[in-house]
């Protein structure tokens, strides 16, 4: 569930990289006030912790986590 929560900020964070590389356009300076705004700062550092928890994906095997979950349902 963690695991969902960090790639879903993940995306958001890197549509709102897009739509600053794009339009030049900052969604989340926008939303919170902008960059310096105490709301902006929150989503930024909630984003960069997500980003971080997310290397941690690129290190699991993830086929036995599948294997264990399948075999626990099945019983």
């Amino acid at each position: 569930m963690l695991d969902k929560i960090a790639l879903t900020l993940l995306i958001i964070g890197g549509l709102n990289w897009g739509s600053i590389g794009i339009f030049q356009f900052d969604l989340v300076g926008f939303i919170g006030g902008g960059q310096d705004g105490v709301i902006s700062r929150i989503i930024y550092i909630v984003v960069a912790l997500a980003a971080i928890w997310c290397i941690s994906l690129l290190f699991r095997d993830t086929h036995d986590t599948v294997i264990r979950d399948r075999d626990r349902v099945t019983g």
